[in-house]
């Protein structure tokens, strides 16, 4: 039941807002004010066409009574008085009809006269407000556009809410440069370090070489082919860790490029 209500209620809401339409309410006051200038003149045709008829009264009752007065002195010529009188009595009687009707003409005319200017006013009034509403209507679709294109503009921003993600995407990016250059600064001292020890090592040999020579010479010298033997390990030995430092560039470097 409530939601029957409630149906009956936006029913009503709806209708009530057609109704409030400032378009439809401009319609419907311009047939409003047609319709009474409609019935105004109806009525004002029917004020002339009864002061028409009395118009017509009263030139009726003029003519009777000239046509009585001619008749009397037709009747006076033939020397018969009494006809005569009869008709003088009779135009007296016109005559009388006239008087009135003169009053009740004038009356008609003036307001025949008055109605006529009074409708003159109001076709003017009903040209004015419908001029007045046009261009009412128009404001108002103005209005209805106006809104439209706010509410269309109302997801727009240009408000610079992307700066963050960049800002985020610049430092993780300023980050990941930082530990490779880290990374590349300890493999460099690793290196270093190793062609130092590798310098060392080779400079050690030259010392024992000149060494086993100065012994061989003041003959001190113990066997040879022991101290040729440490020589060749030492030497492989070399050749293996150059190698082994190879293959670190190697790998270093392809790291590098991938990252």
């Amino acid at each position: 039941m409530k939601r029957f209500f409630a149906w009956l209620r936006a029913i009503f809401n709806r209708g009530m807002d057609k109704l409030e339409d400032p378009e439809v309410m401009l319609d419907q006051a311009r047939r409003d004010m047609t319709q009474a200038l409609v019935a105004n003149r109806e009525k004002a045709v029917q004020a002339i066409t009864q002061k028409n008829r009395l118009q017509g009264m009263m030139d009726e009752a003029v003519r009777k009574s000239a046509q009585l007065e001619n008749q009397a002195a037709a009747a006076l010529k033939t020397g018969n008085r009494e006809l005569a009188k009869g008709f003088l009595r009779e135009k007296a009687t016109t005559d009388s009809t006239i008087e009135s009707l003169k009053g009740t003409l004038a009356q008609a005319i003036e307001t025949v006269e008055n109605v006529k200017v009074a409708i003159k006013r109001q076709e003017e009034e009903v040209r004015r407000k419908t001029a007045e509403a046009l261009a009412l209507k128009a404001q108002w679709k103005q209005s209805q556009i106006q809104s439209s294109i706010n509410k269309t503009l109302e997801g727009l921003t240009f408000e610079n809410e992307y700066e963050g993600s960049f800002a985020s995407a610049r430092e993780k990016i300023a980050d990941k440069q930082a530990e490779a250059a880290a990374r590349n600064e300890m493999f460099s001292g690793s290196i270093q370090g190793k062609v130092m020890a590798m310098e060392d090592q080779a400079m050690d040999l030259a010392a024992d070489e000149e060494l086993r020579k100065l012994e061989e010479k003041l003959g001190l010298a113990t066997a040879v082919p022991v101290q040729e033997a440490a020589v060749g390990e030492a030497t492989a030995s070399v050749d293996a860790e150059l190698d082994e430092l190879e293959k670190r560039l190697q790998q270093g470097q392809s790291g590098q490029a991938g990252s």
